[in-house]
């Protein structure tokens, strides 16, 4: 499967919206990294991003919200919270 910007900025949304838990995006992030097939134009970018969403399970790298905000600026797209009753 061919990892691109929209791919990665849905896997982090999945996160953040509780559909995945962090071991999950983490695993996703190592198989992905393993793989190795990124879009050639955002290569760099998508190498980065998803290398350090796979470091996110050790405790000196962490995924905190700010840095799933920044991924996703990154990436072309913004986060938005909703809070709500429900």
């Amino acid at each position: 499967m061919k990892i691109t910007r929209q791919l990665v900025a849905e896997k982090i949304a999945d996160y953040l919206y509780g559909k995945v838990t962090q071991a999950e995006l983490v695993d996703w992030a190592e198989r992905a990294m393993m793989d190795a097939d990124f879009d050639d134009a955002d290569a760099d970018l998508l190498t980065d991003v998803v290398g350090r969403l796979g470091l996110a399970d050790v405790a000196e790298f962490g995924l905190r919200w700010q840095d799933c905000e920044e991924f996703l600026r990154r990436l072309g797209y913004r986060a938005k919270v909703i809070v709500s009753s429900e």
